[in-house]
């Protein structure tokens, strides 16, 4: 996701897997279940068992799947914040940041993230505004997939290009006009 300086970050609420509850709790419904005993006495736990250890580094069928995810996700939003970066060039105030998930296997994936932008239009260079909206317009539109709030931005560059241009008409009236002025005072003395 792409924002302004001046922009504000929209709240996400991401789930901790690390908080999940694990299969061998979840399956624990019958007194005298397999992972009911192996929780009594570690000894009784089945080889076959599909739940977490974590010590050992074993994760479930659904803690793998998870991960997996995770990881896919983290792919995904790196090369989104790296498209913004390489088409926002010296507009980009900093690096790219990264809201991060823990997963199941302890491990910190990126699930969101933005790269900030200054938006600015710049004063008394209507022609220099109308460039850095591009600018902004081609940066926020970079990734393949742009996101609602990169969407937002690139109206807005839009809209600020379009003011751009109307100052920049109004710049070159102003500059004609000027000009016509001038050659209606002049006095034509040859005889």
């Amino acid at each position: 996701m792409i924002s302004s300086v001046s922009g504000t970050r929209p709240a996400a609420q991401p789930t901790d897997y690390s908080q999940r509850p694990s299969y061998a709790t979840t399956a624990a419904a019958s007194p005298n279940s397999p992972d009911q005993d192996a929780k009594k006495d570690p000894a009784l736990k089945p080889a076959d068992s599909k739940a977490t250890d974590k010590k050992t580094g074993q994760l479930s069928e659904s803690d793998i799947k998870v991960v997996n995810e995770l990881k896919q996700r983290d792919t995904e939003v790196r090369a989104h914040e790296a498209a913004h970066m390489a088409a926002a060039g010296g507009i980009a105030t900093g690096g790219p940041s990264f809201e991060y998930q823990q997963g199941p296997d302890g491990t910190s994936y990126a699930i969101g993230g933005e790269v900030n932008i200054d938006t600015s239009a710049i004063p008394g260079d209507p022609a220099a505004t109308l460039r850095k909206a591009d600018t902004i317009r081609r940066a926020a539109l970079a990734p393949a997939q742009p996101s609602g709030p990169d969407m937002q931005v690139a109206a807005a560059a839009t809209a600020m290009a379009a003011q751009a241009q109307v100052e920049l008409l109004q710049k070159n009236q102003e500059t004609q006009n000027g000009n016509q002025d001038r050659q209606g005072s002049q006095i034509n003395l040859s005889a």
